[in-house]
């Protein structure tokens, strides 16, 4: 059986217990033993760390401590998947560069709320295999700085100040062994109900993420 951790907590505006009990009740169906903590302390023991397929960060800002970030570092790159969503893993621990290179990016704002397209890339992979090619969206639309060697799943037209650019919003990438999977939407866990498409896409990026 797959095992994952899903720590939940930071600034409650995004509603973290909720979105992980959510996304843990959502792997138990698939046959995941699931781990919820709201506690960093859960992120001390680098050996335990290790021998979870999956871990799922589930907390807006805050700091990680230098062992906490090295342990968790280090489990990804020895194999374990980091799989979240929005602010909860793209804009947690805001000025920790080991945790922020090792997610693809992170959050600077979100000049633009309310309606926006969400687009399919080129970038063929099973996360968004028979999605539709593009689908309207309603929430906060992240402004990010990311890494361009992610591997973008799909990505959003930004226009911001008269300057127009494409702001990727579902990303993968590999970090040593392990698989990371990041989207920015669901700012509120409604949404998974409002937009199905997009609870059944994070549900496969986890997935895709877990060794």
């Amino acid at each position: 059986m797959k095992t994952a951790l899903i720590f939940w907590g930071g600034w409650d505006g995004h509603k973290p217990q909720t979105v992980a009990e959510l996304l843990g009740a959502a792997l138990e169906n698939q046959g995941f033993e699931v781990t919820l903590t709201a506690e960093l302390s859960s992120l001390e023991d680098a050996d335990k760390l290790a021998k979870y397929d999956l871990i799922v960060p589930c907390w807006t800002m805050g700091q990680l401590s230098g062992s906490q970030t090295s342990s968790l570092v280090k489990a990804i790159r020895s194999g374990v998947g980091l799989g979240g969503i929005h602010g909860g893993m793209g804009d947690a621990f805001r000025g920790n560069t080991d945790y922020e290179w090792m997610v693809g990016g992170h959050f600077v704002g979100h000049p633009h709320v309310g309606e926006y397209v969400v687009s399919l890339t080129a970038n063929e992979s099973p996360i968004t295999a028979g999605l539709p090619a593009a689908f309207p969206y309603k929430s906060e639309q992240y402004y990010m700085l990311t890494d361009p060697a992610n591997v973008v799943l799909a990505d959003t037209l930004y226009v911001y100040e008269n300057r127009r650019c494409r702001m990727p919003v579902v990303w993968t990438k590999t970090w040593s062994q392990g698989r990371v999977f990041y989207s920015s939407l669901v700012h509120d866990p409604k949404e998974f109900l409002e937009f199905p498409h997009v609870l059944e896409m994070t549900v496969r990026g986890l997935l895709w993420a877990a060794r």
